[in-house]
C-alpha cells in the first residue's frame, strides 16, 4: 500500500487584490454621491429679534412674448420701447417672468433679454416645460 502525501499549502501571504478592489469600488461610491452634496452651506443657527417686520413676498411681473413677435407685459400687449418705459418703473429687486413661445423668433427674446439687462433687472426667471 502506498502511502498518500497529503500537500498542505501553506499561508505565508494575504493576497491583497480583493481587498483592494472592494476600496476601489467604495472609494468610487464615496466621490460619486459627494458631488450631489450642496457645497458651501455651513449651519447657523440665527438669533431672534422682537422689532423684525417680515418682508412682504412681491408680486412677479410676467413678460410674454408670443409665436408671432408680440410682446405683452401683464397681458398688455405693448412694444419694445413701452416694454422699456414699464419695465423702468419697477423696482430692480423686483421678480420678472419671462415666458417665450419656442416657436418665437431668438431675436425677440434677445431684445428683452437686452432691456432687462440695460435696465439692471438681475432676479429673472425664463419659463419652460419639463
Amino acid at each position: 500500500m502506498a502511502k498518500c502525501k497529503k500537500y498542505r499549502k501553506r499561508f505565508d501571504e494575504i493576497n491583497v487584490i480583493p481587498f483592494i478592489d472592494i476600496m476601489l469600488v467604495l472609494l468610487v461610491m464615496v466621490l460619486t454621491t459627494a458631488t450631489f452634496i450642496k457645497q458651501g452651506i455651513i449651519p447657523v443657527e440665527l438669533p431672534h429679534a422682537k422689532a423684525s417686520q417680515k418682508e412682504e413676498l412681491k408680486k412677479e411681473i410676467s413678460v410674454y412674448v408670443n409665436v408671432s413677435g408680440e410682446l405683452f407685459f401683464e397681458k398688455e400687449k405693448v412694444d419694445l420701447k413701452t416694454l422699456e418705459e414699464k419695465l423702468s418703473h419697477i423696482s430692480k429687486e423686483q421678480t420678472v417672468v419671462l415666458r417665450s413661445d419656442k416657436e418665437s423668433r431668438f431675436q425677440d427674446f434677445v431684445s428683452v433679454m437686452d432691456i432687462l439687462k440695460k435696465l439692471g433687472h438681475e432676479q429673472l426667471y425664463i419659463v419652460t416645460k419639463e
